[in-house]
């Protein structure tokens, strides 16, 4: 059993890449102790997840070691359930987080769901449960186990505001190790005691004590402190140069002294150091609406709630026209998805959207993308699926203006972080000029950086839209028109 304070997994020299075209570590070194709460920040594709699977063992590295204590049980809750397990029910997928047979599991699921606060029957199945209760799912699949070292990757994601408040509260009184990747600063700044940083462009990891806002501080000043070491030292080298250039006119004797102030030069461009890079934001951007449209895009005379695990018809009177903006609230679980599925479908027993209306619909799973296109092959099909025609060059400005660099449309993406499948739909969006935009949760995964840029967008999107989210502070920079609570 590892000691408080041991460092129960040690990264030495770890270098590691997919392909030849995207290294992602570069001879990475950094401990992590027995008892400790940590955050692992970067940029969206990065390779924070990858960090993971290289600690659980399921990916290698392509040279250096990862040392992990003898005995040290991991566990991991992902970002959303794998694909292979959605069919199951709640007692086949807990089976599955066991490596042997479990003998009387269901005393051990009872308690598991309590912590995490949620009630579900075990032969339900996994996909019937909504995205905040499959993310509870995910930490209790990772919790049953009784793990040394528990890994959560955006764990708050779907999560509503009590759940988010449980999983604190949780982390808190969690006595055993907890890295987390997120991009909830409130959240991380609760329970952080320290930084672990992946820089995308040194490919390095960065160690910083203290919670997640002194860590922001910090890498603040260092920037500060480089930038005007720089700027200093960029002085010095304009005048060494003007000088040498002076004395190498001179001829004779001079022509030395010019070489050596050359050579302090150089020696004062190699004392320049990397700069770190802010992580790029997303450029300003606009979804155009579809603008034949007139009069009612989409109408909601009714609507199905779950309440005891069970549909309940509600009426309401809802219609919406261009320029207007629905918010659906109610809590995890209450069938926000599930309407919001049935309305983009058009299969909504109490909803019509308008003839010819296009509708874009950005799910919280990223199902509408084909996991085995690649990201041009995706964009090109929406873009042309318009007016029969590709604009390469739109496509390819609009892809940029997302991040979606060469060196990515041409990746599958199956192979993308969750964070940069996020922004592919967004660039969806934005190609297929859409009459009705429906929103699932679209905050989940993207770097908290680009989300002011998108709140812009949504909020000057000039068609009728549908929004789900339980991030406050990103609701309240959207002009919301009407608010249909699910719970009440």
């Amino acid at each position: 059993m590892a000691q408080k304070g041991e460092a129960i997994i040690r990264f030495e020299n770890v270098s590691f890449e997919y392909g030849h075209n995207r290294p992602i570590l570069n001879e990475v070194f950094f401990p992590v102790r027995s008892g400790s709460k940590l955050t692992l920040m970067g940029q969206n594709g990065a390779g924070k997840s990858t960090i993971f699977g290289m600690i659980t063992g399921e990916l290698k590295p392509e040279s250096g070691d990862i040392h992990i204590v003898r005995g040290v049980s991991i566990a991991v809750s992902r970002q959303i359930i794998p694909r292979e397990d959605i069919n199951l029910t709640v007692r086949e997928f807990f089976e599955k987080c066991f490596s042997e047979k479990t003998y009387d599991i269901d005393p051990k699921i009872d308690a598991v769901l309590e912590v995490v606060n949620l009630n579900a029957p075990h032969n339900r199945i996994v996909k019937s449960f909504s995205g905040g209760q499959q993310a509870r799912l995910l930490l209790a699949s990772a919790l049953i186990v009784d793990p040394d070292v528990l890994l959560l990757d955006e764990p708050t994601n779907n999560l509503d505001k009590a759940g988010i408040a449980h999983l604190t509260d949780f982390l808190k009184e969690y006595k055993k190790t907890c890295i987390v990747i997120s991009h909830d600063a409130d959240f991380l700044n609760s329970f952080t005691e320290g930084v672990l940083y992946l820089n995308i462009y040194t490919r390095k990891v960065e160690q910083y004590v203290g919670n997640y806002f002194d860590v922001v501080k910090q890498i603040t000043i260092q920037i500060e402190k480089e930038n005007r070491k720089n700027a200093q030292l960029a002085k010095e080298i304009i005048a060494n140069k003007e000088k040498a250039n002076f004395f190498a006119m001179k001829g004779g004797q001079m022509r030395m002294v010019a070489k050596r102030m050359r050579e302090k030069a150089d020696e004062m461009e190699e004392a320049k150091v990397d700069i770190r890079k802010e992580d790029k934001t997303i450029r300003p951007f606009t979804i155009p609406a579809q603008l034949e449209l007139v009069g009612e895009i989409l109408n909601i005379s009714s609507f199905k709630m779950i309440k005891n695990h069970k549909p309940v018809k509600r009426a309401t009177k809802i219609s919406l026209k261009k320029k207007q903006h629905l918010l659906l609230v109610g809590p995890n679980g209450i069938g926000k998805s599930t309407l919001l599925e049935a309305i983009a479908r058009g299969e909504g027993d109490g909803s019509k959207i308008a003839s010819g209306a296009r509708v874009g619909y950005y799910r919280q799973d990223f199902s509408t993308l084909n996991f085995d296109d690649t990201v041009y092959q995706s964009l090109s099909r929406v873009a042309q699926s318009i007016d029969g025609r590709l604009d390469k060059e739109r496509m390819r400005a609009v892809a940029a203006s997302f991040l979606i660099t060469s060196d990515v449309i041409h990746t599958k993406i199956g192979s993308l972080s969750e964070g940069q499948k996020g922004l592919v739909a967004f660039a969806q969006l934005v190609l297929e000029r859409p009459g009705l935009l429906i929103l699932d949760e679209p905050t989940n995964h993207i770097n908290f950086r680009h989300l002011p840029v998108i709140a812009k967008a949504l909020d000057q999107y000039e068609g009728a839209m549908i929004l789900v989210s339980h991030v406050p502070e990103f609701v309240k920079q959207i002009r919301i028109d009407e608010v249909l609570n699910l719970d009440k």
